[in-house]
C-alpha cells in the first residue's frame, strides 16, 4: 500500500484559477483517513503554502510535511519545523543575478523568508498575486543579502526557447547547480543534488517508508526527479510533453478536473 503521496501544487493540485477542486480536497481527506500522508512538493517557499494547507486540514499539524524550494527544504507543518535545508552560496546567487541583468527576464532571489524580484514586470505581478509575497528591488547587485541563507535563484520569461538559450549560455557557471524548469515560465537554479526527488527520498527515509511505497504527481520539468524517484510516478493530463514519457501513469483529468483525486481513487482508495 502506498504511504506517501507527494504532489506538486501549481498546475497540478491547484487549478488555473488558483483554487482547489472540492473533489481533490475530499479525496485527500479520504486517503489521510487511511493513514496515507499527503505532502505538497513545490518550488515555492514553505511559508507560501499555508493557505493550501488550511484548505486540506494540514495547517500546523504535527507529523505532516511539506517539500519546498524544489527540495531545498523539508519541513514539518507544526510550527514550520525545519528538518532539512540546502541552498546556494551568496557568491553563486550574486553571479546569477549579475548575469541575469543581461537578459530580458525577471530575476528572483529566494531567501528562507522572502523572495526578491528585479524587473518585476506586470505579467509576473499578476501571476504571483495571492501565491507569495515578493519584494521588488532595483539594484545591480544583491550585496544587501550578504550573510543571509539563500535558497535558489530563477529567471522568468514565458518564451521557453529563450530560457533554453540562456541555459546554454550559462553553462560556464552552472556546473555545481541543478537547473530545472517550472510553470512554463521559469528556469530555476538550485544547489547540485537539490531536487524534489531528493526531497521525497529524504522524507521517506526520515519516516521509515520504502521509496517504492510513494506516489509523486506533477506537471513540469522540475517535477521529473520525484516522478522518477517514486514508486509510482504520475503526470497530470496538462503536463508538459517532455515530462509525460517518464511517468508510469498519465491522468485523464487536468489540474482543473480533479487529476489528484483521479490518482487517489485509482491507486489508493480502490486499491
Amino acid at each position: 500500500m502506498y504511504k506517501i503521496i507527494a504532489s506538486d501544487l501549481d498546475e497540478t493540485l491547484i487549478r488555473l484559477d488558483r483554487t482547489l477542486s472540492p473533489e481533490d480536497v475530499a479525496a485527500i481527506k479520504a486517503c489521510r483517513e487511511m493513514g496515507v500522508k499527503f505532502v505538497p512538493a513545490t518550488g515555492r517557499g514553505y511559508g507560501t503554502v499555508d493557505g493550501t494547507l488550511r484548505e486540506l486540514g494540514l495547517y500546523d499539524e504535527a507529523n505532516e510535511y511539506v517539500i519546498s524550494y524544489n527540495g531545498g527544504a523539508v519541513t514539518e507543518n507544526k510550527g514550520h519545523r525545519l528538518l532539512h535545508f540546502e541552498g546556494i552560496s551568496f557568491e553563486t546567487a550574486q553571479e546569477l543575478y549579475r548575469r541575469g541583468l543581461n537578459y530580458d527576464v525577471c530575476i528572483h532571489i529566494y531567501t528562507r523568508d522572502m523572495v526578491y524580484a528585479y524587473n518585476y514586470v506586470q505579467e509576473e505581478i499578476d501571476y504571483l498575486a495571492g501565491r507569495m509575497e515578493v519584494r521588488e528591488i532595483f539594484t545591480d547587485n544583491i550585496d544587501f543579502l550578504k550573510g543571509q541563507e539563500i535558497v535558489k535563484a530563477l529567471y522568468m520569461n514565458t518564451d521557453y526557447a529563450y530560457l533554453r538559450k540562456i541555459e546554454e549560455e550559462l553553462r560556464d557557471i552552472t556546473g555545481d547547480l541543478d537547473v530545472s524548469y517550472s510553470s512554463n515560465r521559469y528556469i530555476e537554479f538550485n544547489h547540485k543534488g537539490v531536487t524534489k526527488g531528493a526531497g521525497l527520498v529524504r522524507l521517506a527515509q526520515l519516516l521509515g517508508v520504502d521509496i517504492r511505497d510513494t506516489i509523486a504527481i506533477g506537471d513540469n520539468i522540475n517535477d521529473l526527479s520525484m516522478i522518477r524517484a517514486a514508486g509510482l510516478g504520475v503526470c497530470v493530463a496538462n503536463a508538459v510533453p517532455e515530462a509525460k514519457p517518464f511517468a508510469d501513469y498519465v491522468t485523464k483529468a487536468t489540474c482543473n478536473e480533479g487529476a489528484v483525486a483521479e490518482v487517489i481513487r485509482r491507486f489508493v482508495l480502490e486499491a
